[in-house]
């Protein structure tokens, strides 16, 4: 069974008649076309493209304040510039036919409007594309549960979050419900129904739209971020109560998520969400985006926790110091720390030391690797043979 789209989808099938002369239009194909992660508009400065991490200036001319509006304003509905004008800030999702999804922030800077664009492929890359561990075709597969992916802006959760959802629904006849702000990809039916609500289009806030997504039969459930402590709550029931939820949360490694959502709730509260979380974890995959010295581009380093009897019961004696351990010893199951994949991501010349270093929790973890290639804490390794340019 293959289902086709119809109708609207979070508000992004819009009427593109008014983009085709927008002025932005041929600096968002360039962005496209130099793989750029992002778009700076700013007055005094050229545009500005984000590629593999670096802010990169074009050779534009720096624009002015009449500028930066009219290439914004060039892009925006009637609506969204009133919307702009009345609140002083704007996060909407705009799509250009056959270059791609953007997401649009506009805010003034100094009585000026300016803006970031997130650029969004038309297209998802495969797990292996994006270099995520093997395990996670299991995750997938669960029934219940919560899945989290987490790490600091920029490292690239969201593209994991659909990778993930659409996994799903290549392989599931179920239906997807999303929430998101905004939705930055959209997703065709294919095996699944997949519904995707956008925050402020389709629904007011990501709590309010949790408690009727469990009105509506879904199966999967997507949060875009889990930023407050009723979404939290809700996630957490949904999770407990026989669907699979996969979220994003902005924590760096595995112990530090079970503890940033504990924190979230009262004091006399948290030794309850302790035995939820314990009960309907099912996994937790940390991330960052690294810079690489092999080729061009970055890589993608994970932490991998996958829950077990004694996860669980490290989770709910809040033990989570010891997380640390217990994931290092279940390589097995396909568990791993992010120091063991900057080591490894180091052993294979794909990072420098310098960067493994700078990323590592415990640098010690490091330095075994670092003597085995003749090299200690404090200089830059010898590179692998034939791995650097």
């Amino acid at each position: 069974m293959t289902l086709g789209r119809s109708g609207r989808m979070a508000g992004l099938e819009l009427d593109t008649a008014h983009l085709a002369g927008a002025r932005l239009v041929p600096i968002l194909r360039r962005a496209i076309d130099q793989k750029a992660s992002d778009v700076h508009l700013t007055v005094g400065l050229p545009p500005v493209f984000r590629i593999d991490g670096e802010l990169i200036a074009t050779s534009d001319r720096p624009l002015q304040p009449d500028d930066t509006v009219e290439l914004i304003y060039g892009v925006l509905t009637q609506g969204q510039r009133e919307e702009f004008e009345r609140e002083w800030q704007l996060c909407v999702s705009i799509f250009l036919p056959e270059i791609g999804h953007f997401r649009v922030t506009v805010y003034y800077h100094q009585g000026n409007v300016e803006s970031a664009i997130r650029v969004c492929p038309l297209s998802l890359r495969s797990p292996q594309e994006l270099g995520l561990p093997a395990v996670v075709d299991r995750m997938v597969d669960k029934r219940s549960g919560l899945i989290l992916i987490t790490g600091p802006t920029g490292s690239g959760k969201t593209t994991t979050f659909n990778c993930l959802i659409d996994m799903i629904n290549r392989r599931r006849r179920c239906k997807i419900i999303t929430v998101e702000d905004p939705v930055e990809y959209v997703h065709d039916n294919r095996m699944s129904i997949i519904v995707q609500q956008q925050v402020h289009a389709d629904t007011r806030s990501f709590s309010q739209a949790l408690v009727h997504i469990l009105r509506q039969d879904p199966d999967v459930i997507g949060v875009g971020e889990m930023r407050d402590l009723e979404t939290i709550s809700t996630a957490i029931t949904a999770a407990e109560t026989g669907h699979l939820v996969l979220a994003t949360l902005h924590t760096p490694d595995a112990a530090q998520t079970v503890d940033r959502i504990v924190d979230a709730f009262p004091g006399d509260e948290q030794q309850q969400i302790l035995t939820q979380i314990a009960c309907c974890l099912q996994a937790i995959v940390a991330q960052q985006l690294l810079p690489r010295v092999d080729r061009e581009g970055r890589v993608l380093a994970t932490e991998v926790l996958i829950s077990s009897p004694a996860v669980r019961t490290q989770i709910r004696e809040r033990k989570t110091t010891q997380i640390r351990s217990t994931i290092e010893m279940g390589r097995a199951e396909g568990m791993h720390t992010m120091d063991r994949a900057l080591r490894d991501l180091y052993q294979q010349g794909i990072i420098t030391y310098d960067t493994a270093v700078s990323h590592a929790v415990n640098v010690e973890s490091l330095n075994v690797s670092a003597e085995s290639n003749g090299a200690g804490v404090g200089r830059e390794p010898e590179p692998v043979s034939g791995a650097f340019r």
